[in-house]
């Protein structure tokens, strides 16, 4: 009997906790549910606000925008904004040799270059002339004067040298991927500047000369002194100064006196070359793509660039079965210089003769003709042509026509197209 109750008892307790679980469970999604519809009358009333909030920041700019002196700021903030959008092109300033009007003088090979002279190395014969007397800017050019000091004053070339900022100050305008602090030996620098015509190298190798850049530059014209190069004048090592100038026959001095060293041969007509710059190995190629061409046998070559001097190439080659030293200056376009040196040589390869000369009339004294005289006589009264041109020693502030020296008669040597050709059977070797 007590067991029954006592069952009875059990059951009833396990029917109350039975009841209060759902009860429990039974309160959870009417709450949820409750949550839900608060959450939903709570999001438009906020919406509500925002929008009231939006319409409120409209009015207040429109009023704003309304006033005399903000629509006169808008209209300037505008203006300006449209002045910034707007590409400004500088103009290209013309070159010297342009300001001369040496462009408009005409030659059988309708060449591009203001300037031509084509020599033979061995016997100082004239092939081709075209205002080979002229003064003008020899932009890179210049770096065959800084090689061959270099070379002279016999500095090791083992020697490290490091570029610093007077070397980035020196050479503000062009590009270089020797930073300061970059480390190379001074054969290293020699050979980016002759090959890849590196700016810095050159102006480190100025730079580091026995006294300086003021001795290196006067160490540069002595030495064109001792050439017989009366016409140039050199004013730092780089060639990005309009101030070094030259004239295309003192330029084949240069030349001339440049060849004679193996290593600036072998440096200037380097196709390419990897130098370490930093912990990377930088590639640099030759600015003068007629290395890489096999139908040029070139055995020293130099290129330049600046607006003052256009585009300027020399180079000692073989051609026609001479040793030739070609230079041109002042070409107008960025491929000309060599569209020209291809069509000298194209009719080099194909005529049946040999020109003593061919441009404009030209009167040379024979002391200019003989390749050991230095002489005296200023570079005008050397190679005069016919059509007068106004040759600037110092720039731009000449403007009178230099008239040539008169020259005895039996002193002269006339060259032009009057004189009959040379045939190639008959030329000195």
């Amino acid at each position: 009997m007590g067991c029954a109750v006592q069952k009875k008892q059990g059951l009833g307790i396990c029917w109350a906790w039975a009841a209060v679980l759902t009860l429990a469970l039974a309160a959870v999604p009417l709450a949820h549910a409750q949550s839900k519809t608060a959450a939903k009358e709570i999001r438009p009333a906020a919406a509500g606000v925002k929008a009231k909030a939006k319409v409120k920041a409209k009015a207040k700019a429109k009023a704003k925008a309304s006033t005399p002196s903000a629509s006169r700021a808008s209209a300037a903030a505008n203006r300006k904004a449209v002045v910034r959008s707007v590409v400004r092109i500088q103009p290209v300033s013309a070159s010297f040799g342009h300001l001369y009007g040496l462009q408009k003088v005409e030659d059988m090979l309708d060449l591009k270059s203001s300037v031509a002279l084509v020599i033979d190395q061995d016997t100082n014969e004239v092939l081709f002339s075209k205002n080979s007397g002229a003064v003008l800017p020899i932009a890179s050019i210049t770096k065959l004067m800084t090689a061959l000091v270099v070379i002279e004053a016999g500095l090791s070339l083992e020697e490290n040298l490091v570029v610093d900022q007077h070397d980035v100050d020196a050479t503000t305008g062009s590009s270089s991927r020797l930073r300061v602090g970059t480390q190379l030996s001074r054969g290293e620098m020699l050979h980016l500047a002759l090959m890849s015509s590196e700016n810095r190298a050159a102006h480190v190798l100025g730079r580091t000369y026995p006294g300086g850049i003021r001795s290196f530059i006067s160490a540069m014209n002595a030495k064109a002194q001792l050439l017989g190069m009366s016409g140039t004048r050199y004013v730092e090592p780089t060639g990005l100064s309009s101030d070094n100038q030259s004239t295309a026959e003192d330029l084949t001095r240069l030349v001339r006196a440049a060849s004679v060293h193996p290593l600036i041969r072998d440096l200037s007509t380097s196709p390419e070359a990897s130098v370490p710059v930093g912990a990377r190995q930088i590639q640099f190629r030759n600015t003068n793509g007629l290395v890489r061409n096999p139908e040029w046998e070139i055995g020293l070559q130099k290129t330049g660039y600046i607006s003052a001097a256009g585009r300027c190439l020399v180079m000692q080659t073989q051609l026609a079965g001479r040793k030739l030293i070609m230079v041109l200056l002042d070409s107008a376009g960025k491929y000309s210089r060599m569209g020209d040196a291809e069509r000298i040589r194209k009719w080099l390869a194909t005529a049946p003769f040999v020109p003593s000369a061919v441009a404009a009339p030209l009167i040379m004294t024979k002391a200019a003709v003989s390749p050991d005289s230095v002489s005296p006589v200023s570079p005008f009264t050397q190679f005069m042509p016919a059509v007068p041109f106004v040759p600037a020693a110092a720039g731009l502030q000449s403007s009178a026509v230099v008239a040539p020296a008169p020259v005895p008669a039996s002193e002269r040597v006339l060259l032009g197209p009057q004189v009959l050709p040379v045939s190639l059977s008959a030329a000195t070797p």
